[in-house]
């Protein structure tokens, strides 16, 4: 049972984070599926492209929930079942690897950079903070999303080693952190070419879906 519970805690936290939001919350406002405009990643900065802020909020919020309460929960209710570090590591994990392939949309999935911030605040909330405002300084001073999200991810293993201690956390911290620089690899050689999309540039497609056409068509 010591090594099913983990695992079995570590797939909750996968199919939790498979929850793509960018097109859950997108199809419920009326909007035209992310993956299909701008960059095409199915996350908040993609469908604020859109022009909905509401539904870039929402999707924001909500892919950092998935990442967050997954780890919450192990740490609420795990110690009783002898559940500690590790498990809450490796359900985060989970849950960003569910976030980056997802099951329920055929493993078309984002970036993980909101879930990875729900999972670190979840492991370790003053690493979140700190995390956090690494992207709040580099996305001010810009105003290039993926360039804060590749620091951050760059900077939290390293706040964690130096500042707090390695262990299950800094493996987990590591792992996501090498995952979200290689899911930006189009961003980064954008970011050298200096065409990178900034941040609350719309994208060129329609945020709503297309209409169809109700003119008849003339018969030959």
């Amino acid at each position: 049972m010591q090594t099913v519970l983990p695992l079995l805690a570590a797939l909750v936290g996968y199919l939790i984070g498979s929850l793509s939001f960018a097109v859950i919350v997108s199809r419920a406002m009326g909007l035209s599926d992310p993956r299909s405009y701008g960059s095409g990643n199915p996350g908040a900065t993609n469908v604020l492209r859109s022009g909905n802020k509401a539904a870039a909020i929402l999707t924001l919020v909500f892919d950092a929930l998935k990442g967050y309460l997954p780890v919450l929960a192990v740490a609420i209710w795990g110690p009783r079942y002898d559940l500690g570090e590790g498990t809450a590591a490796l359900v985060g994990l989970g849950a960003f690897l569910g976030h980056l392939w997802p099951v329920f949309f055929r493993f078309q999935g984002g970036k993980g950079v909101a879930t990875a911030a729900g999972v670190i605040f979840g492991l370790n909330p003053m690493l979140g903070v700190a995390t956090l405002a690494t992207w709040l300084i580099i996305a001010f001073f810009t105003r290039y999303s993926s360039l804060a999200a590749i620091v951050s991810a760059a900077f939290a293993p390293m706040y964690q080693l130096l500042i707090w201690e390695a262990g299950p956390t800094a493996l987990c911290l590591i792992i996501m952190g090498l995952l979200l620089v290689w899911r930006h690899q189009a961003n980064i050689k954008k970011l050298l070419a200096g065409t990178e999309s900034k941040i609350g540039q719309k994208a060129g497609a329609a945020a709503a879906p297309a209409a169809k056409s109700s003119k008849p068509r003339k018969k030959s």
